[in-house]
């Protein structure tokens, strides 16, 4: 059998509460002539929306009220609803709203209007959290190594570039070319096993060029173009 959802979940659980607060159980359906005039009727009357929340962990639930329309069947069911309002007004277990005397409302269920109030129950959709991949290898920590490179930026004519801003994209990693247009940067890390060229980002002289460079190098040159005009 299946867990049953979240109105159907929410429906038992406050008709379980309401029989034992009015001593006897209470059906679940609408108010009708042919009612038990000695009996309450339950019947979830709408869907209300509430504000959501968002958090950083994850999906959050999808939160809503459900309003619920307690009526009873004749002057006989009295008692059972003075019951009801008492359990729910002196230990806060229930939100309680009496503003069910619309007569719109009888007209709809064809029935005369008769004492009742609604009763506002809290719902929520949980999303079903995807389970973690499993581990199939042991856990390795390696520790990457630390590199320390030096280049120099140039232009056509083997012009050093002085003032140039040099930095590792996507790191917080920069310096500034010398006079002689040198640059060194240090303590960037280095996987050996994954060997490959770091990216570099230059900018200055009314440009910005990218460049990958091979961080083995003893000496690495960086030739910048003029800007095209």
């Amino acid at each position: 059998m299946s867990d049953p959802g979240p109105i159907e979940g929410a429906t038992a659980e406050l008709a379980a509460w309401l029989a034992g607060a009015a001593g006897a159980a209470v059906p679940v359906g609408p108010p009708g002539p042919d009612t038990d005039p000695g009996r309450l009727t339950l019947w979830p009357l709408e869907l209300r929306p509430v504000r959501q929340t968002r958090g950083s962990g994850g999906a959050e639930p999808y939160r809503f009220t459900v309003r619920y329309l307690l009526a009873v069947g004749g002057p006989d069911a009295l008692a059972a609803l003075d019951r009801v309002l008492v359990a729910a007004t002196t230990t806060g277990a229930r939100t309680l709203t009496l503003e069910a005397g619309d007569p719109a409302l009888w007209t709809a269920f064809g029935t005369p209007p008769r004492p009742a109030l609604l009763i506002d129950v809290p719902v929520q959709i949980t999303p079903a959290q995807q389970p973690a991949a499993p581990v199939l290898h042991p856990l390795r920590l390696r520790q990457l190594d630390m590199l320390t490179f030096d280049g120099r930026v140039v232009g056509p004519a083997e012009q050093p570039l002085a003032a140039m801003r040099v930095e590792v994209v996507g790191q917080a990693y920069a310096t500034r070319t010398d006079p002689a247009g040198r640059f060194r940067i240090v303590g960037v890390p280095h996987d050996p096993e994954q060997p490959g060229p770091v990216r570099l980002r230059l900018t200055g002289r009314g440009q910005v060029l990218t460049a990958e460079v091979d961080p083995t190098e003893p000496d690495i040159v960086i030739v910048c173009a003029p800007p095209a005009h």
